[in-house]
């Protein structure tokens, strides 16, 4: 019986890799609020069989992450994956360790140049399940001033203010 079930589960696991949809685990959100995002790169990741498990439940926090160009090698830091809830002793890990981005040798030396020649930060956006396999959307950001922050969030208010004006317009009738 349990064999049977856990076919089944590959088959909808295989179905749902086919279909192609992406099933986002965590998001940035405070990142478009404080940086300006110029680019955005899709990474993979390398990650421990507990690390893939504990994203599957849903769990991981990037709001503090960043990523670096070292020793020719593209790092993601400050991310945390939780251990996952079954897993103990060999098989956890550590939730806070750096973790491997995977792009082609160009984009890293493209990411470096850009990374060194002005100053911009690369930052993950969120990670999401593609194909079965983990992915990374990496954004490179310029980090924004208190005074663009405060026009952003004025320039907000204003359309939310205009769409509410139209609506009640449109309510009110001729």
């Amino acid at each position: 019986m349990a064999r049977a079930k856990r076919t089944i589960a590959r088959r909808e696991a295989a179905k749902e890799a086919a279909r192609g949809t992406d099933r986002t685990v965590a998001t940035n959100r405070r990142a478009r609020h404080e940086y300006e995002i110029l680019d955005r790169i899709e990474c993979g990741i390398v990650l421990q069989g507990s690390e893939v498990k504990s994203l599957r439940e849903g769990t991981a926090q990037i709001a503090d992450g960043y990523a670096r160009v070292d020793d020719g090698e593209l790092w993601l830091f400050a991310t945390h994956i939780p251990p996952w809830k079954t897993g103990v002793g060999f098989s956890a890990h550590d939730p806070d360790r750096r973790r491997k981005l995977l792009v082609h040798r160009r984009q890293v030396d493209e990411l470096l140049g850009r990374t060194r020649a002005q100053p911009l930060t690369l930052i993950p956006l969120r990670v999401y399940f593609s194909g079965g396999k983990v992915k990374v959307e990496l954004a490179v950001g310029k980090g924004k001033k208190l005074y663009d922050r405060r026009q952003d969030l004025a320039k907000r208010d204003a359309e939310r203010d205009m769409a509410r004006a139209l609506r009640g317009a449109e309510r009110a009738g001729p």
